[in-house]
């Protein structure tokens, strides 16, 4: 068991190494457009252009925020923190969506500058280039983050993987409205931008309340399922109070059996050994299980509550 328990904390720990090495690599690439947009939205002095330049260096901040979290997340569990500092990650998640919302704020200030004022950028066929390319490169970005957050089964990754997505479609709102107002409609533009902070508010809702459900130790796994397979042990005549928290990596759970009280101690904790070992072998996200060992009331009676 200390063998198993072993290979699946060195799992965790290169896993959460993979997550930076992403995050490090994802981060060059959202500061490489940010400057791109920034440089070109100053030189032709487009301020929507400019404000996506800026929402593209809050992607950057996010990976920065990203990188601290797993830096502390990937520490061992220790006398203050005896579960690990897994959920450093979710508190991350939070941030990015704190940051989405301060990027929604910006969208709603220019849109409404745009209509209230009339105010839209100058369209020159450099500009818009420069910006179809930061598209591809952030299209790009988005499918390499999300597939690793899947493999890696990271929140924060699929998290920041929304957000660059967030981004994307700033990019081709700026776009169709620099198209517009090259056809003689400048209001398009403030139009255009509120329709994108109604999705950035969607996105920045999706990503806060997965990392609440994680803050908030939502279960992870049914209840009803591990109690089934916990019956399935010989010598369980009972199981209850099943519980379930932790990330989606690293489930923690712990339940009450009860077994025939004549079993010696020895018996009984070989029971719950049984128990551990089934419920590793059908959930391999789960790190850790605690299993209550009590004397059945009635050695007949058999239930799942």
């Amino acid at each position: 068991m200390e063998a198993s328990l072993s290979n699946r904390q060195d799992a965790h720990a290169e896993r959460n190494r993979k997550v930076r090495q992403v995050l490090a690599a994802i981060l060059v690439a959202n500061w490489a457009v940010a400057t791109a947009k920034l440089l070109f939205g100053v030189v032709y002095q487009s301020a929507s252009v400019t404000a996506d330049g800026l929402h593209s260096f809050i992607d950057g901040s996010s990976n920065i925020l990203g990188l601290v979290a797993m830096t502390a997340a990937a520490r061992p569990a220790d006398e203050d923190h005896p579960y690990g500092h897994g959920k450093f990650e979710a508190i991350a998640s939070l941030g990015i969506g704190a940051m989405i919302g301060i990027g929604m704020l910006e969208l709603g200030r220019m849109a409404l500058d745009s209509l209230l004022h009339d105010k839209h950028a100058q369209v020159t066929p450099i500009m818009a280039g420069v910006m179809v390319v930061t598209l591809v490169v952030n299209l790009a970005v988005t499918r390499v983050e999300r597939r690793f957050g899947e493999r890696l089964k990271s929140s924060l990754l699929l998290a920041d993987a929304n957000h660059t997505l967030s981004d994307v479609y700033v990019t081709l709102a700026v776009l169709v409205s620099l198209g517009l107002v090259w056809l003689g409609y400048p209001r398009a533009d403030g139009v255009v931008a509120l329709l994108v902070m109604v999705f950035v508010a969607y996105v920045a809702y999706g990503i806060v309340r997965q990392a609440v459900g994680i803050l908030s130790d939502t279960a992870r796994l049914d209840a009803v399922q591990v109690g089934q397979l916990t019956m399935g042990v010989p010598g369980v005549l009972s199981c209850r109070d099943v519980r379930s928290r932790g990330m989606e990596d690293s489930v923690y759970v712990d339940l009450k059996i009860e077994v025939d009280p004549q079993l010696s101690t020895a018996q009984a904790h070989e029971v719950a050994d049984q128990v551990e070992q089934r419920l590793h072998s059908a959930f391999p996200q789960v790190v850790d299980v605690v299993v209550h060992v009590e004397p059945a009331r009635v050695v007949n009676s058999l239930q799942v509550r």
